[in-house]
């Protein structure tokens, strides 16, 4: 066992030494563990303290008010302290994974040295003791973190065997932490690849979604396809490996996927719609005439695999549904031509809560183009020109206009498509002359199209 000075100071709160202190007077041991003293060490803020003694469960549950018991069989519970919810597991060694997730057996009474053997990563594997102020490294773990390497506790191929989300999650750290996987622990990601394929699909969507808000996404989805994993769990994505496109394009269309990814400044629906943008140009690809390759509508064929993976994975339908949206209106292609009733289609096509998504967007696809970012000067005048009509209060959708289906069946036009159709032509007569929007106006107008729609004078 080594015991090794912290690599930055690690200071915890008030609360948390209160909460070791209960440990230390009943005669226990308390050691606070994982992430939280990773990132400590590496002087990052760190959250989510886990804590690991050898009180057994019970003993946790009498000592606290306030417990919840998330894995009591397994020696887990979660402390409700001040505020916080500490996870606390009592010291334990596993064996047997037959379910590639969960232990078969677990023998509690072991050492702390024993408990951080069956981690997964030596960065994850160390121990703080408060009251001594001291870590327990047994395996190297602030060595690690010194050469910024991400190794697996003991032999990487059983403990990917253990749990196959590892494989995942050592892509993840890479990408948050810029860390290098060392080559044992990265040759079995690569042989033990088909342990993922075993995750539920939630499990895989809270990684992927971690990997994708971290400071260099793209990092962590080339670790993946370099193993043979990507394919595995975004098999959509991978099929844009050597789609080469035109024009200025200097990427094929994975590795344009991947650039837009990280220049995408946003939150995760944001990095979800750049990363699946162009998802659909492998299937729309088509060589002209003149041996240049067209990607015609691929938008559209994008829109409909973005949704048919993101279900697969279990996203939320909201986050979906804008996912979505902004792939499908992605291909705007603004020019000073336009007219305002063009302004207003656009607005109306893309919604306004969408707008600055949709912008940022645009402008991570800009950059994925080439690696550099561009100036914005179109961007920057379609804003502008939305700005105009938004500040006009103009009629943008069917619920701005000035009558709605009552008015139309006081004039005798049918609830159902019929009237669907009517509301959407006199939406189109308004977004292209504001000053129809007034009920008097639109009644005359919808009078002269029934005969249009099969429905009389």
């Amino acid at each position: 066992m080594a015991i090794l000075p912290v690599l930055s100071p690690l200071a915890l709160s008030r609360e948390l030494l209160e909460f070791a202190r209960v440990f230390k007077d009943a005669g226990h041991s308390l050691y606070f563990v994982g992430g939280a003293i990773r990132d400590s060490l590496l002087g990052r803020r760190a959250s989510d303290f886990d804590a690991a003694t050898d009180a057994g469960p019970e003993a946790v549950v009498a000592l606290f008010r306030r417990v919840i018991p998330t894995g009591i069989k397994h020696g887990t519970v979660t402390v409700l302290w001040r505020g916080q919810e500490i996870e606390t597991t009592t010291f334990r060694s596993e064996a047997g994974y037959s379910d590639g997730r969960h232990p078969d057996q677990v023998r509690f009474g072991v050492s702390i040295e024993e408990d951080l053997a069956r981690r997964d990563f030596t960065i994850n594997a160390m121990a703080y003791e408060p009251f001594e102020r001291r870590i327990v490294d047994p395996h190297g773990g602030a060595a690690d973190l010194r050469a910024c390497l991400i190794r697996a506790v003991g032999t990487a191929s059983e403990r990917f065997d253990e749990d196959g989300l590892r494989i995942l999650r050592a892509a993840r750290f890479a990408s948050q932490l810029g860390f290098q996987i060392e080559a044992a622990t990265l040759s079995a990601m690569a042989l033990r690849g088909a342990a993922v394929e075993s995750l539920s699909p939630e499990r895989v969507r809270d990684e992927l979604s971690k990997t994708l808000m971290s400071p260099n996404p793209s990092r962590g989805l080339r670790i993946l396809e370099d193993t043979g994993i990507l394919v595995r769990i975004l098999p959509e994505l991978a099929e844009g490996r050597g789609v080469e496109q035109k024009g200025s394009h200097v990427f094929d269309v994975l590795d344009h996927s991947l650039v837009a990814l990280d220049a995408a400044q946003g939150g995760l629906e944001l990095r979800l719609a750049a990363l699946f943008h162009d998802v659909g140009k492998s299937r729309a690809k088509a060589i002209g005439a003149d041996g240049v390759p067209t990607f015609h509508r691929h938008e559209e064929i994008s829109a409909t695999m973005t949704e048919g993976a993101l279900r697969r994975l279990r996203y939320p339908n909201a986050t979906i549904d804008s996912v979505v949206h902004l792939v499908a209106q992605h291909m705007f292609n603004y020019n000073d031509s336009w007219s305002d009733g063009a302004v207003r289609r656009f607005v109306a096509r893309v919604g306004r809560e969408s707008l600055e998504g949709l912008y940022a967007l645009r402008r991570a696809d800009a950059t994925g183009m080439t690696g550099f970012g561009t100036d914005g000067r179109s961007l920057g005048a379609l804003r502008a020109r939305v700005e105009e009509v938004l500040a006009a209060d103009s009629t943008l959708g069917l619920k701005d206009l000035a009558i709605g289906g009552k008015e139309l069946a006081d004039i005798g036009v049918p609830r159902g498509p019929v009237m669907g159709r009517m509301l959407a032509e006199l939406l189109e007569a308004v977004l292209d002359d504001p000053a129809l929007n007034t009920p008097g106006r639109l009644i005359e107008i919808a009078g002269l199209m029934k005969g249009k729609h099969g429905l009389g004078p």
